[in-house]
């Protein structure tokens, strides 16, 4: 008897992953690799080959081809097994609306908590549907448990049923992604794919392949604490000092003022005292001159914050992160074309837009490996009103199959 995908994706978001960006190790958190222990025996058991867990938590397996009669780039699908530090994902609680009717969803009756489609509209896509969601304490996961059950999901199919026609056909789980490292120790060579799919996109239908270029920017601010009884012309506090710098960069570049192409700065963290202040950044932006123009930018933020207080008052460390994965895509359009041909054959309306955030893709894409990414099914993720539809995975595990349809038929 074969595993659903919600038994699978249930089991998934049992097993707290949480990465952690302080943590320079990979993976950076321990409990990542019980997950991967979990998948690779799943792996092995449901009978693929090659499978491999790595020192790093990253798990590899094939499926053989089934036809060798025709040439067949070899495929691959990837997703990460971490959730993002910015809420827990520990002790997750689901918590099922069976054939959801349009109202809110209360999460947590003890608080009153609940969501809705005056927050978020999307929801009456759904009537009549399965949907899955928090318990208001954590967030639920899907990004990328989700991603990862419907990989599993098919991979079991299609060793379930041989008389399949198909190419040779990789699966890749990686550690860390939600704090930009999940590429960083990916054996491109060992796995092996000609192409792959990332399967780590939201609502049903998104499909792909424009990301925005990233760096990371982390601002220390050093001050110098006294009794404020007898501060006056000698205390510099750093909080005050760290404010400042934070004012003077572009107001409306934000990510609650940001949509579509336009790219933000994106103050994530701040920590500290009247001593020491630590700031931590992300800087986005689809465009590469834009991109290039917002990281000089900031850096002269800083020169102006060190002239004005004195040097070593401001320590800026700046480091790229990924890059717009088109610019290695455009070479590659098939990949988004197979894509949409095989939603077409599911009824799944195509949706195509850049990415606001990053995948795995973009980094393997610079390593040598094309690939675009596929949608999850679900929404609101790295939050307490994260949520996805049954159906809306068991369509994603199908187009999966799909796609695999697809790279069989094409000629090549």
């Amino acid at each position: 008897m074969e595993t659903t995908v919600l038994e699978r994706f249930l089991k998934y978001i049992a097993v707290d992953t949480m990465s952690l960006p302080e943590k320079e190790n990979i993976p950076s958190t321990d409990t990542q690799r019980t997950l991967a222990a979990m998948l690779a025996q799943e792996l092995k058991d449901m009978g693929a080959s090659d499978v491999k867990m790595d020192d790093h938590a990253y798990v590899y397996a094939s499926i053989p081809a089934t036809r060798t009669d025709k040439k067949i780039p070899v495929l691959g699908f990837i997703a990460h097994m971490d959730t993002a530090p910015a809420c827990s994902g520990k002790n997750v609680t689901p918590r099922f609306v069976n054939k959801y009717d349009g109202g809110d969803i209360v999460m947590d009756p003890k608080t009153g908590l609940c969501m809705g489609p005056r927050q978020y509209p999307e929801l009456l896509n759904y009537v009549g549907q399965d949907l899955i969601t928090t318990d208001g304490s954590t967030l639920l996961g899907a990004d990328d448990k989700a991603g990862v059950a419907e990989i599993m999901t098919m991979a079991q199919y299609l060793l379930n049923h041989p008389e399949i026609p198909h190419g040779a056909i990789r699966i890749g789980f990686t550690p860390d992604e939600e704090v930009g490292r999940g590429a960083d120790l990916f054996d491109v060579e060992g796995f092996g794919a000609d192409v792959a799919y990332t399967v780590d996109g939201g609502a049903l239908g998104e499909l792909e392949y424009e990301t925005f270029n990233a760096a990371s920017a982390k601002v220390t601010v050093r001050g110098f604490s006294i009794h404020p009884g007898s501060a006056k012309g000698k205390m510099r506090n750093a909080v005050l000092m760290a404010m400042e710098f934070q004012r003077m960069l572009p107001e409306f570049d934000t990510p609650a003022n940001t949509q579509g192409y336009e790219g933000f700065f994106h103050l994530d963290n701040i920590r500290g005292d009247v001593e020491q202040t630590v700031m931590d950044y992300i800087i986005r932006d689809h465009d590469m001159e834009k991109f290039q123009e917002k990281k000089a930018y900031i850096q002269k933020v800083a020169r102006f914050m060190n002239e004005k207080y004195g040097q070593g008052t401001v320590d800026l460390v700046m480091k790229d992160s990924y890059y717009n994965m088109k610019e290695k895509l455009k070479d590659h359009m098939y990949l988004i074309d197979i894509a949409k041909d095989a939603m077409d054959e599911l009824w799944i309306a195509p949706v195509i837009e850049p990415v606001r955030g990053g995948t795995d893709g973009a980094r393997l894409s610079y390593m040598g490996l094309p690939c675009p990414n596929l949608c999850t099914g679900g929404h609101n993720f790295h939050g307490k009103f994260e949520y996805i539809p049954v159906q809306s995975m068991e369509t994603v595990t199908k187009l999966l199959l799909e796609i695999v349809k697809k790279f069989q038929e094409r000629e090549w």
